[in-house]
């Protein structure tokens, strides 16, 4: 069994995520920054759903991983974009 954790937008995201997981919750925050929302408060929390990483953010944003194409599915109540 693993743990998850909760880090606050901004931060270091957890060393045992995938590479293309962090590219995916970077790219969010990135997109939230740009569109100059303040996420100042906001947290990411992981968890491990069948071994594999599930981040969502505080406004229900979701990053979902795939091990089988090694791909990240960003979801969001207004979009969905899947990083490879």
């Amino acid at each position: 069994m693993r743990l998850g954790t909760r880090w606050p937008i901004g931060a270091e995201a957890p060393a045992s995520l995938p590479d293309v997981v962090v590219a995916a919750v970077k790219a969010v925050e990135d997109e939230l920054a740009a569109d100059g929302v303040d996420a100042s408060t906001w947290r990411w929390t992981l968890t491990w759903l069948e071994r594999k990483p599930v981040v969502e953010l505080d406004d229900g944003t979701v990053v979902r991983y795939n091990a089988e194409t090694d791909t990240a599915t960003i979801t969001s109540n207004d979009f969905e974009v899947r990083a490879e």
